[in-house]
């Protein structure tokens, strides 16, 4: 890292490796409220990432508290999981679940993997039944019809990818967001609508070929520094054992990170020509897909706020032309 670059990390304390908290020590920081009823055209496309999504929650809450809220949203994965409070107008509430529950084993690890509820590593009953307890998601808000939500997954048995609309039923719009999330490898295929899917990241990771042919504007949050390439590592071994007897997804997975460089320069291509406009991260993420310190954790949030906010004149100034002319 350069020594002028940036960093949001919290200050050092004592010497030595300090115990991991088990809730985030800045909890109380995180912004709160209900977003106003300002429907914002367009559509905003989310990447996943599993807990790079932080980074997503800190972005948002900055759109939800300066009254951009996309009349469309799309999200792959964390990014779908995010969608959910964004629609509710829950300013913070994506964030607060993730830095308070995280380093619950009911939450992420071998627990929810042998439950016969959620059969991955993701506790998606625990996060919901304690999202009802602590900070109930606004579902009349959130299924209101003036605003759209599609969660994108994949399926498993042909590999392409499934957008699933929100529509009138609540638990199909969840089921289809815990299909969106669940990541291939550490989770068994959800059932939505009678299509048995997993991650939508297996065959899309930036869903703005969606929104392309049907929006003027198109607002992507990404969670990958601009920099990232992802590396071409040979997995087919562990790919044919486990999904030999779906020769499409496992070809979707063999070729997944191809599939992914090529939207990366796509969406670079399109951010250059002011046909999107992007909200990246200013410097690399540097946390693992279920990172386990909090304090990390709240570091990408932050990240996340900090980079929205320098990004707003732009995003409005983009939000606002007659045609497709703003980059970030």
């Amino acid at each position: 890292m350069r020594k002028d670059q940036k960093t949001y990390r919290r200050k050092p304390g004592q010497p030595g490796k300090a115990p991991r908290k088990s809730v985030y020590s800045r909890l109380d920081r995180i912004p709160a409220g209900e977003a106003r009823k300002v429907i914002t055209p367009g559509c905003l496309c989310l990447e996943g990432g599993a807990f790079r999504g932080l980074y997503t929650s800190g972005v948002l809450d900055v759109l939800m508290m300066n009254d951009i809220n996309f009349e469309t949203t799309i999200g792959v994965s964390a990014g779908a999981l995010n969608a959910l409070s964004y629609l509710a107008g829950q300013i913070g509430l994506s964030a607060r679940m993730n830095l308070r529950y995280r380093r619950d084993p009911r939450y992420v690890g071998i627990g929810p993997m042998m439950s016969r509820q959620n059969q991955g590593v993701i506790g998606f009953d625990f996060l919901f039944s304690q999202m009802e307890r602590t900070e109930p998601l606004n579902r009349e808000r959130l299924m209101q019809p003036e605003r759209r939500m599609i969660a994108v997954a994949t399926a498993l048995t042909t590999g392409w990818p499934v957008y699933f609309e929100k529509k009138q039923n609540l638990d199909e719009l969840l089921m289809a967001v815990r299909a969106s999330a669940s990541m291939p490898f550490v989770s068994r295929p959800v059932n939505v609508c009678g299509i048995r899917c997993l991650d939508g990241g297996c065959s899309v990771k930036i869903p703005f070929e969606w929104a392309l042919p049907r929006f003027e504007k198109i607002v992507v949050v990404r969670t990958r520094d601009r920099s990232f390439r992802p590396s071409l590592q040979d997995n087919s071994k562990i790919i044919h054992q486990l999904y030999g007897d779906f020769p499409e997804f496992e070809d979707v997975l063999l070729r997944m990170n191809e599939t992914y460089i090529r939207e990366l320069k796509e969406v670079d291509r399109l951010h250059e020509e002011g046909r999107i406009f992007e909200i990246v991260p200013s410097i690399p993420i540097r946390i693992g897909r279920l990172e386990k310190d909090v304090e990390k954790l709240g570091d990408v949030y932050w990240q996340g706020v900090h980079d929205a906010k320098e990004q707003l004149p732009a995003l409005r100034e983009y939000l606002s032309a007659g045609h497709p002319a703003g980059t970030v």
